[in-house]
């Protein structure tokens, strides 16, 4: 995808490796754009697990709970306005990733440019868990009107991402619209792990949307998969 823009504002060199590890976050709670206090630590130390933090109830498809509801996203005067809306977990921070035309030269902004591209879409919106425990983020990325179907813009982003591997595909709903979604294997560089990371797409009149879940590490994705099938399964146009 060409390169046309950059991150507004200015962000710090570590917010590349950040973004790069799909949402990893230092012991201080300072996401790769999105900002947030970190949750409550266990007794470990760490942000306190699932079931203290998803607040789920019902279940969603293949037996996933479905996150409490904290708010929508997607209209006109929310945090990210979009082609979809979608519900959003309680506690989690919303915050536009917005772009502006080049000007002088910047590599840490050039940097945090390239990785907020991929495949065929451009990342639009991070939404922070850390706010409600977790150390990952739901991010929302969209493309130009085409005539590719949800499917081919799932393979195009995940075709792009180096570190991808052992993707499965299969034809989903996102609550009334045809979609498609894939699970497939990342690679936490600050663990040397490997992860697992999921997406799903559908088709606007206005282009792609695409919705990510990646997370620190695999668990940490699995802690937050309530959050993510909240958001499939309330998704509307609009």
């Amino acid at each position: 995808m060409t390169r046309r823009g950059r991150v507004r504002g200015r962000v710090p060199a570590a917010a590349v490796a950040a973004l790069a590890l799909a949402g990893c976050s230092s012991s201080a709670g300072t996401g790769a754009v999105g900002e947030g206090p970190a949750g409550p630590p266990s007794s470990s130390g760490a942000p306190a697990k699932a079931a203290e933090r998803t607040g789920s109830d019902t279940a969603g498809a293949g037996g996933v709970e479905v996150a409490a509801k904290g708010g929508r996203l997607g209209g006109a005067g929310s945090a990210c306005e979009l082609p979809v809306t979608f519900d959003l977990a309680a506690r989690w921070k919303p915050k536009a990733v917005a772009f502006e035309p080049d000007s002088d030269p910047d590599p840490v902004l050039d940097a945090l440019a390239e990785l907020a591209e991929q495949g065929t879409v451009q990342m639009v919106c991070e939404i922070d868990a850390k706010p409600a425990g977790n150390i990952g983020f739901l991010r929302v990325w969209r493309g130009a009107a085409s005539e590719d179907d949800p499917q081919a813009v799932l393979r195009a982003f995940v075709a792009d991402d180096p570190q991808a591997g052992k993707a499965a595909y299969t034809q989903v709903r996102a609550g009334a619209l045809a979609a498609a979604e894939v699970s497939y294997t990342g690679h936490s560089e600050l663990l040397d792990e490997p992860k697992k990371q999921r997406a799903f797409a559908v088709k606007t009149p206005d282009g792609p949307v695409v919705v990510h879940l990646g997370g620190l590490d695999t668990e940490e994705h699995t802690a937050m998969l309530p959050a993510y099938e909240l958001a499939k399964r309330s998704l509307t146009l609009g």
